[in-house]
Formats: structure tokens, C-alpha cells, sequence
């Protein structure tokens, strides 16, 4: 949203006022925040404090390297709810420190230093570094304010707001050459600088400026973050209205936002974890194939069964089936009842699944919606479970399932009811819930159950409830840390309940990049796994992007096949097949070798988890941040923190990668690259580029075996890899309960420590 026309005017629908000076400061008694009175224009005379506006802008100090700036017009207003669940974790102390100089007053959070300039006539906050007085960014002349649109002709206009919208704005500096990052799952640019994002969640695809999982959170090339604390519509001008500039504008009387400081960007995600909430614990087994019947695809028990035992024939574990949306009658979603047309018994056929050895779990798709042609709607609408209009209708609309409702999350009863449909399916023998949906929530000629929550708000805010209540229910079922959701919306927070895939893609090689560079902006909230539909979602996919987003998939942290029209079980892919690297044999391949990476993937999980970092997709900056090109690498990224990898996009196989300075070792080959910089290279369809940093000790365990993905890899034999090794280099063991069980470390003279922790055969190689 631009305020402006150019440089110069202000745009011809708005009347803007700006804070002009900082007119008084005010410590609080505490000693945690300074209070700032700004006046409109810049005061003279007694007589200019007359008919004019002021902002007041509150800077708080909450813990090490992290402050609060919130902006007031009309501090009479409501704090209406609902409001993002901070802390959740519990609240670190607080170091704030006020000084006073001369020209300036500060107020300090540990590392992170926020100061005033207080020369007269003058509107200038600074935030820098305490101790190094790094600059991070500033809040400079006419960047803190309010508008309304339409333009105001009289200040008695103001009387009512019911014609006109008020809107809050800052305008942090952007310094030259700095990159944003982040702001949940988008699938353009990596690098927002230049774009207009609304942070709004909305169904809109992979290939549109929309996005299902919008996080107000991002994250800065030089070293901070900025969280902005509101689940409504938030309108972001990122060096796109004033080019030196990111304007953050909502509408509403008050804006409030956090300055995260890092210094590094791990280290601001960590503290953004502590402030939202840390990523919850998914089980060793969840990180195994996903197959699922596709959406539209027409289906039974005869046919999952033949899925599920010719996967297991060419030797292709299913580690969970999941029964998207037919698994219900048509029109009744979702009513939680099986279609007895395909499904008579349900628990029968899933304990005969289980039975056989065919899958591990199994995963049913929800949407918290309920079509009026089911009996549960009559039902739900009669207890007063749905949504409602302020006349007392069921708020309805025929878009998606017709005549459809939206269960309320904020009546209690609600939610006691929608676990109990929930605690049904589960004791038909379903493990774990496809969160569907929860993006298109009405804002306009609506009453929630809970009166005190503003509409606009709830709309982002819905994704939090209702992935919550769903998480938290798997739980009471089935333990703290064996809860899997498969979720697609998303807001600030949701982190904590996992795990989210990338949305409806097409089947080309473009919505493969714009499913990855989705992936890696939101692990830039704290996501720490994430998945995608292998092969892509709409459409049919040629053989050779089938095998391509195999590789890719089956490096994800979660891999699931899933379509829309078609099924992606890949003898159906590329008709049975019998070529060299044909898709049942690449799709072995990787899974394949996805198990032998689990010592090493789930280590990396359990500290990604614990530290608020992604798992894989993980950004190459983030491991990198002082080299300049890795800020703007969306094409490749990391898998924990040693390995490197790039899809490839190319149907010939011809790939482009970068590589950081430093040594690397070549997966593959073994061999090492010395010289960073961008490479070019050939791959065929069981190979990717893939490297491994110097100074990594990889213990991998085996392609094949009993246990599916949660077997006991420290205790059946494998490789211990050894890549340009020195004293003090180490693994930290995990078993598959995620319980630290010590370390390989690398002594003196070359000699491995912990090798005795490993049990079974065991080869131990040195590369470099």
C-alpha cells in the first residue's frame, strides 16, 4: 500500500501525517521502556502543541537482543484479540538499561541497542549493536505515522471511521545491499526487496504472489530480524514505494513490532523460536515415504492394497498411507464418516494394512469445513458449533463444498466436539490428520463465538487454533512427541505444530523452484520441517520431473507423494517402464537412500528443532552469512548444517550450482573442490549435486532393513565418513528416539573416539 506519489506528493486518496520530532521522552518506572511523544509537526511556540496529532511510540526492552517498538495514534482504542501466543515457552530475563547523554537516550536489551536522537526538531531512532555499535537499521524522518483513505477535506471528519480506513505505518532504512528474507511460505524472489506482500493467508497456489502460510516475521542480510505483533492484514512496501525503505503499514491505531538481533541469522532465529514458540518433535518414522491416493483419483481398498504391495514388492517401504479427501462421501466434508460405498469396514482394512507389513501408518485428510448435505452440518449447526453471521445465521457459501460452515475454534464445545469426531478416527486406527485448508476465513458479516475477537484478526490467526487443537489432540492419543499433523495454512507460531507441506503446485519444472524457494522462506520462521507433493500437484508429470522431484522430495525433512488427477506411484508414471533408471528404480534409490541418511538427518532435526532452525530445505546463508552470494541463493540449499545440495531442473540433466568458499567433498565421488564459486555439471537421475563440508563426521546407516524409518541405525551397522577432518571434529549420536546417546569426536593423530557407542559392522572412511 503506498502512501505516497513519488518522492514528492502524497498519493490523491490519502491524507498522511508523520512523526516530526521527539517532543518529550518518558522512562517508565520499571526501566524496561522509554515512552517517546511525537508531535505531527515540529514544535515552535506553545502555541503549535494546538490542533494537531501526536504518535507515541513505546521502545521495550524484553530479553538479550530484543526490543518492541509499538506505535500509537489513539491509545483510547480497543486491544481486541486475538492476539499470538508469546512466550509459550516462558520468558527470558530481562537486561534493559536506560542511558541519558547529551543528544541522545538509549535503551538497551542485552545486545541490542536502541537509540534516540534528541537534537531539537528532530525524528531519528537508531538500532545498532551495544557493545560493536553495529548499525541494523533506523526509523529516520517521516518513517513512523498514520494515514487515512479516503483523503480527509476536514479534521471533523475524523468524528466516524465508518466511511474512511486508519491506518498505522513505519518505515524502517533498508542500508545498500541489504536482502530480505522470510515472511512465511512465498514462492517468488527469494529476496523480497522490490515486491508489495500482503501478509494474508489466502488458497491461491504456488505460482501466484499469494501464499497459505504467511508469517509477519523476517528476517535481514545484516544480521536481525523484525517480528511484527499482529495476525491481521499487515501490507508490506519492501524498497518498493521508497526504495531505501520497508514500510510496514496495518490498519488499525497501533502497530507493534519486534527488532530481533542476532548477530547471526541462526541466532535470530532462535530468539524469534523463543518468542513464538519452538518447533515440535516429529518421530523417526514420519521422516519416511508418504504415499498418498492422489485428490481426485478414484479409489478402494483393492486399490490401495495393490499400491501398497507393489511398492513392497519392488522393495519401496511405505512408511505412511495417506486416503485424501474421498475417503468421505461426496458433498459431506468433512463429516468424518467413510464412504461405506468404498470403505465398509475401515478398521478392519487398516489392521489388515498394518497386519502385512504393508505400512507403518496411516493419515486421513480434514478440512474444518462441513458441507450442508451431510447430517453433521444440521447437527454442528444446531449446537451452535459454526460460525455465525451477527443476525444469527450460519455464516455459509457454496466455494469449495456447497452450502459449507466453518467450525468455530473459539467455542469451547466446538472444540470438544471436533476432538471427539477426531478420537473416532483414531480408534479406527488413523495416526495421523492432513490438516487441509483453513485459509479462505470470512472477515466481513461475521460473529464468532467469542465476542471479544475481532474478524479481520481471526482470519490469519484460524491456522494457529486449528493446527493446535488437531496437534494437541494426536498427542493425548498417541504421546507429546509422536503427533504428526501434514498441514498447509500457517501463521506466526504454527511452527509448533508439524509438519507443513508446500500447497498445490503444478507438475513443471518451474513450480519445482517455486515449491523450494517456498520452503526455504518458511524455515526462515522456525519451521523446522517441511515437505512438498513429489511430482507436483496439478497435472500429470513427464517421467523425467517425476524422477527429478524425487531427489529433490526424498531430501526434504518429510517426503510425500501426493496429486491431484492422477496417482504417483511410479509404474504408472512411466508405463511399467523397464529403462535404465526408469521411476520405480530412481524412487527406490532415494528412499532408499533417505534411510541410510536418517543417524545423520535426524541429529540434525533434534538440534534444528531444540535451536528454531530448519531442518532441510535450510537456506545456504544461514550457515554462510558473510558471503554476499548466499543471500540470494534459491536453487540450492542445506540439509542440516554439512551438506549441500542442488535439484536439478533441466531435463538433459545440466545443473548450476554455488559453492561457498571453503573445501568441499563431492558426495559421490569422494573427491574435494577447493574453489568456491558457481559450477556447472551433468547428473543423471540417481545423482544430484551434493557436497559435504570440510570438517564433517557423517555417520550413515543402511538403505535396507527391518524397522522401517525408525529403526535402531546405531545398532545394525553402516559408514562413519570422515571429510577433511581435525581434532576436536564430531557427530553427535541420536538414536531414533531422539535421545543423545554421545558423539564420535576426532582425536589426536586422527583417531575416532565413540566408535564403541555404534554396535554392529561398521567401515570407517577418510576423505581429504
Amino acid at each position: 500500500m503506498k502512501f505516497r506519489d513519488g518522492m514528492w506528493l502524497v498519493a490523491d486518496d490519502k491524507s498522511v501525517s508523520y512523526a516530526e520530532e521527539v517532543y518529550a521522552i518518558t522512562p517508565r518506572e520499571d526501566g524496561r521502556a522509554l515512552s517517546l511523544l511525537c508531535p505531527t509537526r515540529k514544535i515552535f511556540s506553545r502555541g503549535d502543541t494546538l490542533n494537531l496529532a501526536t504518535v507515541e511510540i513505546e521502545i521495550e526492552s524484553h530479553f538479550d537482543g530484543v526490543l518492541s517498538i509499538e506505535a500509537t495514534h489513539f491509545s483510547g482504542s480497543r486491544r481486541v484479540g486475538p492476539d499470538f501466543d508469546l512466550f509459550p515457552h516462558g520468558k527470558p530475563t530481562v537486561d534493559a538499561k536506560i542511558e541519558k547523554k547529551d543528544r541522545t537516550t538509549s535503551i538497551s536489551s542485552g545486545e541490542l541497542t536502541a537509540t534516540v536522537h534528541t537534537e531539537p526538531h528532530a525524528f531519528k531512532i537508531k538500532f545498532h549493536g551495544t557493545n560493536d555499535s553495529r548499525s541494523l537499521t533506523s526509523l529516520l524522518s517521516r518513517s513512523v505515522g498514520f494515514a487515512y483513505s479516503p483523503a480527509l477535506t476536514s479534521p471533523k471528519q475524523v468524528e466516524t471511521l465508518s466511511d474512511r480506513a486508519h491506518y498505522m505505518f513505519t518505515q524502517t532504512e533498508l542500508s545498500v545491499g541489504e536482502s530480505i528474507h522470510g515472511i512465511g511460505e512465498r514462492f517468488g524472489a527469494w529476496n523480497k526487496v522490490g515486491q508489495n506482500i500482503e501478509v494474508w493467508n489466502e488458497d491461491g497456489g504456488t505460482s501466484s504472489d499469494q501464499a497459505y502460510k504467511n508469517v509477519s516475521f523476517w528476517i535481514s542480510s545484516r544480521g536481525y530480524g523484525v517480528f511484527i505483533d499482529t495476525p491481521d492484514k499487515i501490507d508490506l512496501e519492501i524498497g518498493s514505494e521508497r526504495c531505501c525503505r520497508l514500510q510496514t503499514a496495518v490498519q488499525a491505531q497501533r502497530l507493534k513490532w519486534y527488532i530481533i538481533y542476532g548477530p547471526t541469522p541462526k541466532e535470530v532465529l532462535t530468539k524469534y523460536s523463543i518468542l513464538t514458540g519452538k518447533p515440535g518433535k516429529l518421530p523417526a518414522w514420519s521422516y519416511g515415504l508418504w504415499l498418498s491416493t492422489s485428490f481426485t483419483t478414484s479409489y478402494d481398498e483393492q486399490t490401495v492394497t495393490h499400491f501398497v504391495q507393489t511398492m513392497k514388492q519392488h522393495r519401496i517401504p511405505v512408511e505412511v498411507f495417506h486416503f485424501d479427501c474421498f475417503w468421505l462421501r461426496a458433498f459431506h466434508w468433512t463429516d468424518f464418516v467413510w464412504d461405506p460405498e468404498f470403505f465398509p469396514d475401515p478398521s478392519s482394512q487398516i489392521s489388515r494394512l498394518k497386519s502385512s507389513d504393508l505400512v507403518n501408518k496411516i493419515s486421513v485428510w480434514t478440512n474444518p469445513y462441513i458441507g450442508q448435505a451431510s447430517p453433521v452440518f444440521a447437527y454442528a449447526a444446531e449446537k451452535g458449533y459454526l460460525l455465525k453471521k451477527p443476525n444469527g445465521d450460519v455464516w455459509q457459501w457454496d466455494l469449495w463444498q456447497t452450502g459449507m460452515g466453518i467450525v468455530d475454534f473459539t467455542n469451547p464445545a466446538a472444540c470438544t466436539w471436533f476432538t471427539e469426531c477426531l478420537n473416532k478416527l483414531f480408534d479406527t486406527g488413523v495416526d495421523c490428520i492432513k490438516t487441509d485448508f483453513g485459509e479462505r476465513i470470512p472477515t466481513r458479516d461475521v460473529q464468532w463465538h467469542d465476542t471479544s475477537v475481532d474478524p479481520s484478526r481471526m482470519h490469519n490467526y484460524y491456522a494457529f487454533i486449528y493446527n493446535k487443537l488437531v496437534y494437541e489432540a494426536l498427542q493425548a492419543r498417541y504421546g507429546s512427541d509422536q503427533a504428526v499433523l501434514f498441514a498447509r495454512t500457517a501463521c506466526a507460531g504454527t511452527q509448533r505444530f508439524p509438519l507443513h507441506w508446500g500447497g498445490d503446485c503444478e507438475s513443471t519444472a518451474s513450480a519445482l523452484a517455486e515449491s523450494l524457494r517456498g520452503g526455504l522462506s518458511l524455515g526462515l520462521g522456525s519451521f523446522a520441517s517441511w515437505s512438498c507433493d513429489i511430482g507436483g500437484f496439478e497435472g500429470k508429470p513427464p517421467p523425467w520431473i517425476y524422477k527429478r522431484w524425487v531427489a529433490f522430495g526424498l531430501l526434504c525433512s518429510h517426503s510425500r507423494l501426493h496429486g491431484s488427477s492422477s496417482y504417483r506411484v511410479p509404474w504408472l508414471v512411466d508405463d511399467s517402464s523397464e529403462e535404465e533408471e526408469n521411476c520405480t528404480d530412481v524412487l527406490r534409490f532415494w528412499v532408499g537412500f533417505k534411510r541410510r541418511l536418517m543417524p545423520y538427518l535426524f541429529a540434525q532435526a533434534v538440534e534444528s528443532v531444540a535451536m528454531g532452525w530448519p531442518t532441510s530445505v535450510r537456506a545456504v546463508a544461514l550457515e554462510f552469512p558473510d558471503d554476499p552470494t548466499a543471500w540470494f541463493l534459491d536453487r540450492e540449499f542445506m540439509i542440516g548444517s554439512q551438506i549441500l545440495a542442488a535439484p536439478v531442473f533441466e531435463e538433459d540433466g545440466m545443473c548450476e550450482y554455488y559453492l561457498p568458499p571453503g573445501r568441499w567433498f563431492d558426495f559421490w565421488q569422494g573427491n574435494e573442490v577447493t574453489d568456491g564459486g558457481w559450477k556447472r555439471d551433468r547428473c543423471g537421475f540417481l545423482k544430484c549435486p551434493m557436497f559435504i563440508r570440510e570438517g564433517t563426521v557423517m555417520v550413515l546407516g543402511q538403505e535396507e532393513g527391518e524397522g522401517g524409518f525408525g529403526y535402531d541405525w546405531l545398532g545394525t551397522g553402516g559408514d562413519v565418513r570422515l571429510y577433511g577432518v581435525r581434532e576436536g571434529d564430531k557427530a553427535t549420536l541420536v538414536d531414533s528416539t531422539g535421545v543423545e546417546m554421545g558423539a564420535i569426536e576426532v582425536g589426536k593423530d586422527g583417531e575416532i573416539a565413540g566408535m564403541d557407542l555404534l554396535k554392529g559392522n561398521w567401515k570407517v572412511e577418510r576423505f581429504g
